[in-house]
């Protein structure tokens, strides 16, 4: 499996969903990330992180609330933002980096 530091290599944008199980509203995101992926197919990579499993991660980009989003491109962090947003949002945000 790849690292995480090789998945935000990726010159297509990466969307990082970073959630958790008892977390009420990042059971609202999945819906809306699979909306987004499949609107903007191949141009994007999507991946979820649980935070209580990869505390690491977490810790590394300062991850305190979740669902924290954030985009990564060329191991770079694009953008982020915390709590639920909408499909359309994550659309525009995704397509400044394509």
């Amino acid at each position: 499996m790849a690292s995480f530091q090789d998945i935000i290599a990726s010159e297509k944008p990466v969307l990082i969903d970073f959630s958790a199980e008892w977390c009420g509203p990042c059971k609202m995101m999945p819906p809306i990330l699979q909306q987004v992926k499949n609107a903007m197919g191949d141009k994007v990579t999507v991946i979820k992180i649980d935070v209580d499993k990869n505390p690491s991660v977490a810790n590394a980009y300062n991850v305190q609330s979740v669902p924290t989003l954030m985009v990564f491109k060329n191991s770079e962090s694009k953008w982020r933002q915390s709590g639920v947003i909408q499909a359309g949002q994550l659309e525009q945000v995704l397509n400044q980096f394509i």
